[in-house]
């Protein structure tokens, strides 16, 4: 899979955890290069999730 694919693919993604978490906001979801764990870290904070749930609804879609 190539950048371009896996861009897409988290755009996807990103979509469908702001329709199942409404709270959730595009500063959220921001998934910079080298920044997964910053932006693991504002999810868990703001879902109230551990790391491995998160992992897990984030396959899960």
């Amino acid at each position: 899979m190539n950048t371009t694919e896996m861009k897409g693919k988290w755009e996807e993604q990103k979509g469908l955890l702001k329709q199942r978490f409404a709270s959730l906001t595009d500063n959220d979801l921001l998934f910079a290069e080298g920044k997964k764990e910053e932006m693991f870290g504002r999810l868990q904070v703001k879902l109230g999730k551990t790391k491995e749930e998160l992992n897990k609804i984030i396959s899960e879609i």
